[in-house]
């Protein structure tokens, strides 16, 4: 069991911090908002902020089901993967609290799992035949997600009023 200091310190408490310093950023780039800034595709790809904030939200539960369960229970509430990345009919507000809510079990899972279980990856291309995650590599690999969306969301929101979020 992991007592209250190792979630204060230690490493638990370094891959939360850097999990949320991503989240963080992510949302600040909705900061203000409407529905339809959120919704709005300033690219060529189908990517608008509050599809990348729901995609995040998906994508951390997912591999959380993946850190608790393993492989199978990734297809649980699997939605068709582009889908994932569009807005349809929840406001900014409703995804923002999805995610948070998905943040939340997060934070209360990483007290309770061992970082060094581990599970076989589902069969993919992307995915070493054989291979296993931790615990701890699918938080990294969360984190970095998180990260890297976080970079595409402060792209997409300068495109459409030229506020700058992370620099």
């Amino acid at each position: 069991m992991t007592s209250p200091e190792q979630l204060r310190t230690g490493e638990r408490a370094d891959l939360l911090q850097a999990l949320r310093q991503q989240r963080a950023f992510l949302r600040r780039t909705v900061d203000g908002l409407t529905d339809e800034q959120a919704a709005l595709r300033s690219t060529v790809s189908e990517l608008c902020l509050g599809g990348l904030i729901k995609h995040v939200a998906l994508t951390e539960q997912t591999w959380l089901r993946f850190a608790v369960h393993g492989a199978e229970a990734m297809r649980a509430g699997q939605a068709d993967w582009a889908d994932g990345f569009r807005m349809g009919d929840d406001s900014l507000a409703t995804l923002l609290d999805r995610y948070a809510r998905v943040a939340s079990a997060t934070d209360e899972l990483v007290a309770t799992l061992d970082l060094d279980a581990a599970h076989p990856l589902p069969a993919a291309p992307w995915f070493e035949p054989g291979a296993s995650w931790s615990v701890r590599r699918v938080l990294l690999h969360v984190i970095a997600e998180t990260s890297q969306h976080a970079g595409h969301a402060d792209i997409l929101r300068e495109a459409i009023d030229g506020a700058k979020t992370m620099g």
